[in-house]
């Protein structure tokens, strides 16, 4: 009896055959993983079970499908369906243990397009890639990611434990979504026992233990949402210090760019009138004076800090300083 391993490969080599003109055995073996004497040995096999698999002779030979042939194995499986709409993440879809899933769902629409169409994934793979982790930082992949990864999309309960602080917490979750920020996951779960939803770092999970018991989603869930307001409430969070400046308009125009953007967005949405020089004061929310003077540094002589007299004194020992470097 043929093993549900070879009736796969078998399955997967008549639909790259159907999704191109024509493919070598060099090419075949290296899209199935094996070697050229197995994919002769398939597609002899293929032949024998009634698929017009055709070989072309020579060094410029390969394998076709002949008459049209068309198979209706190209039915997407739920999980390949999933993964499909998050096809344009590869990265994001193999540390969730879901590369496989997309690749045979690529692979199956492919085969279904007309011939016309089937360049459509390649053209599309060439014109937009998403690489999504921030320049300069190393990152690993949580190893507890495709156990968290399975049990969302299995709406499977799990008890989990993390680190907070210096201590390990554990926790009933019924785990909602994943998101993906700027190369980190984080997990949005609802606690089993309270109801309430909360987000958690992934990597800082110990141990994920998935139960035999699912929930039920709250189908009124809007994940995007969620997300966003759970950013914005801990962006501001962090803005616990207040700093006032005088900005000139081309200040105004460069605040955004050198502080965190809810910040600048609430500052300018405060201010006042402009005086009869055209410069605003606003009140500025900021993590603290060290990070205050690190951002308003980036816009040099078109911010005045007013307020606290410590920032004041260092942007003025700064201003005499570079009058050293650059008066002469």
């Amino acid at each position: 009896m043929m093993s549900c391993m070879r009736a796969a490969r078998l399955i997967k080599m008549v639909l790259l055959l159907q999704s191109r003109p024509s493919m070598t055995a060099a090419e075949l073996a290296r899209e199935l993983e094996v070697s050229e004497r197995t994919v002769t040995r398939d597609a002899q096999a293929l032949s024998e079970a009634g698929v017009p698999v055709y070989a072309d002779r020579g060094r410029a030979g390969g394998y076709r499908l002949i008459g049209g042939y068309r198979t209706r194995l190209t039915g997407l499986h739920r999980s390949e369906a999933e993964a499909l709409f998050l096809s344009g993440v590869p990265g994001a879809l193999r540390e969730m243990g879901l590369e496989d899933a997309a690749s045979a769902a690529r692979l199956k629409v492919s085969a279904a397009l007309l011939p016309s169409l089937r360049d459509a994934p390649r053209t599309a793979a060439q014109r937009f890639h998403l690489d999504a982790p921030g320049w300069f930082k190393e990152l690993r992949t949580p190893e507890l990611l495709p156990a968290v990864a399975e049990a969302v999309w299995d709406d499977r309960r799990v008890t989990a434990r993390y680190r907070r602080g210096e201590a390990e917490v554990e926790r009933r979750l019924e785990p909602y979504g994943l998101v993906l920020k700027a190369g980190v996951w984080y997990l949005c779960a609802r606690v089993a026992d309270a109801g309430a939803f909360r987000t958690y770092r992934i990597d800082r999970f110990t141990a994920v233990e998935p139960g035999e018991e699912r929930f039920t989603r709250d189908e009124e869930f809007d994940l995007p949402a969620f997300w966003e307001e759970q950013a914005e409430r801990f962006a501001r969070s962090l803005l616990r210090a207040e700093v006032v400046v005088r900005l000139t308009p081309d200040g105004v125009r460069g605040l955004r760019y050198a502080l965190d953007p809810l910040a600048a967005r609430d500052a300018l949405a405060a201010a006042g009138e402009p005086d009869a020089r055209g410069r605003v004061t606003v009140t500025l929310r900021v993590e603290s004076e060290d990070v205050a003077h690190t951002q308003l540094t980036a816009l040099g002589p078109e911010a005045e800090v007013l307020s606290p007299p410590s920032l004041r004194a260092r942007f003025a020992a700064d201003a005499r300083r570079l009058a050293e470097l650059y008066g002469g």
